[in-house]
């Protein structure tokens, strides 16, 4: 009796330190999950009804100082708000490009900057190249660029800054001529401009985007969504440009 009342009183806090341990696993573990479906910025709720209703937004008007690839008088206009350094934007960058070859005609895709300075300190030195890419070989060579940027950086703040001129070159643009309008940091204060519009339209993270449909409906992508899913309850880019154009 005596070795039985031993064994249990060294078992019982043996088995209470256990039961801790997992429960913190536990904790930790959802902590995790929790952190991971938060960084992606895509919608929590499962119903396309959360995606794709028709919602007030306070946006900027698309102009012809826009980026935007595909046909600028389009029923559907997307208007992107995009970090150059964030891997989900980087994904959707693809996603859009899908979107718009899709839609042959019926939508357009508007790009604007919005650089989280917090995550990606090189993301707005690049926004700016972006915009001298554009400067000096027009709405063709900043689609171009934008391309050969996201090939290359391995997001995250992983691009090296000095490859900015590279991908310049690499797109055709003369090299003395993007360095020098890099270096007046003359496009910061639109690089800012797109970020207040972006805080103004309700973006939180990136990818953010606004959609222009027909007789002036609005909705929003509030992520990376996929261009279709295979289960039709779940939120896509198709589904909420299909409604747009309704």
């Amino acid at each position: 009796m005596e070795q039985e009342e031993k064994k249990r009183e060294y078992l019982l806090p043996v088995s209470i330190m256990v039961a801790a341990v997992l429960i913190a696993g536990s904790l930790v573990y959802s902590a995790g999950k929790r952190a991971d479906t938060g960084t992606k910025n895509e919608p929590a709720d499962g119903n396309p009804a959360a995606v794709a209703q028709p919602s007030p937004v306070n946006v900027k008007p698309v102009t012809a100082g826009d980026h935007i690839l595909g046909d600028p008088n389009a029923p559907v206009k997307v208007i992107e708000f995009s970090d150059l350094e964030c891997p989900f934007c980087k994904r959707f960058h693809y996603t859009m490009k899908q979107a718009v070859e899709a839609y042959d005609g019926k939508v357009a895709w508007v790009y604007r900057h919005s650089p989280i300075d917090q995550l990606h300190s090189k993301a707005r030195k690049e926004a700016e190249a972006s915009e001298c890419a554009a400067e000096l070989g027009g709405n063709e060579k900043f689609w171009a660029y934008l391309d050969r940027l996201f090939e290359l950086t391995p997001s995250n703040n992983g691009l090296d800054l000095a490859l900015l001129p590279t991908i310049a070159t690499d797109v055709g643009l003369d090299k003395a001529k993007f360095e020098s309008c890099l270096s007046s940091g003359k496009y910061a204060t639109r690089i800012q401009s797109d970020l207040e519009d972006a805080a103004s339209a309700g973006g939180g993270g990136t990818p953010y985007s606004v959609v222009l449909g027909s007789g002036g409906a609005m909705f929003v992508i509030p992520g990376a969504l996929p261009f279709t899913s295979a289960n039709p309850a779940e939120p896509s880019v198709k589904l909420v440009i299909d409604e747009a154009l309704k």
